[in-house]
């Protein structure tokens, strides 16, 4: 018997807890796994010290407490900023986590993660390098290893060098015409593409040529529905409340 094209969760919580939790934080991923979903993802950049950390924009001023770029300051200048109190006074003092702390949540409450390789801009290279490496260590003997994925063709081209055992994921806001060819060359094993960019013809030829298709980020039930009926094999979900890990079209 082959193995499953996808055998990830299929309804995966964005950031961790979607709207519901401050994104990219510890209590995102805790929030996500207390509504019984089995897959989460998240962002990894490397802060100035090469420290891969928990975040999305390469500045601080949107989710946290401090002001500045990402790459200019140390995990202790981050790890001291308040990456809650944005969000809700139910959050507040949350910090912005290290990959090794969320990595230690996901194993301790049984979440498969989608590891997004986020780098700021120039440290493409250090950044697959780094999160691929330490990926497969933090996951060495797990049952389902994470997929690594990114907009960053020079970042997943640096990740399957280091950790070539590891799945990746190619993301694009539109699907290339040459979408095969380049998903060849990375070894991916899936495309992560926007939602709004796929057919249904283009599903069925996708699925055809033996990749798995990840959505991001669907927010309406009505499309969730639509996509698996395609055969979809996963969608992200920034509305934990709507689209549960259970969701059925």
């Amino acid at each position: 018997m082959s193995a499953p094209r996808w055998p990830y969760p299929r309804v995966v919580a964005h950031r961790g807890g979607g709207t519901l939790a401050p994104e990219n934080t510890l209590g995102a991923l805790r929030l996500g796994a207390s509504m019984g979903f089995g897959g989460v993802e998240f962002d990894v950049m490397l802060a100035g010290d090469g420290t891969p950390v928990l975040i999305h924009d390469e500045t601080l001023e949107r989710t946290t407490s401090g002001k500045g770029g990402v790459p200019a300051k140390t995990y202790a200048e981050i790890g001291s900023l308040d990456a809650g109190a944005w969000h809700s006074d139910r959050f507040r003092g949350e910090r912005v986590p290290t990959f090794v702390a969320a990595a230690g949540v996901c194993r301790e409450l049984g979440l498969w993660p989608n590891v997004e390789i986020k780098p700021a801009k120039g440290f493409e290279s250090q950044t697959g390098r780094a999160v691929a490496r330490l990926a497969l260590d933090l996951w060495r003997d797990a049952a389902l290893p994470p997929v690594l994925s990114s907009f960053s063709v020079e970042a997943l081209a640096v990740a399957q060098e280091a950790a070539p055992s590891l799945p990746r994921g190619m993301l694009v806001s539109r699907i290339p015409p040459d979408w095969e060819a380049r998903m060849r060359k990375l070894g991916c094993v899936a495309l992560h593409c926007n939602y709004r960019d796929l057919t249904e013809p283009l599903c069925a030829e996708i699925h055809a040529a033996g990749y798995a298709i990840l959505c991001w980020t669907v927010n309406d039930p009505r499309d969730a529905g639509r996509l698996f009926g395609w055969g979809v094999d996963c969608v992200v979900t920034d509305r934990l409340d709507l689209i549960g890990p259970d969701f059925h079209s």
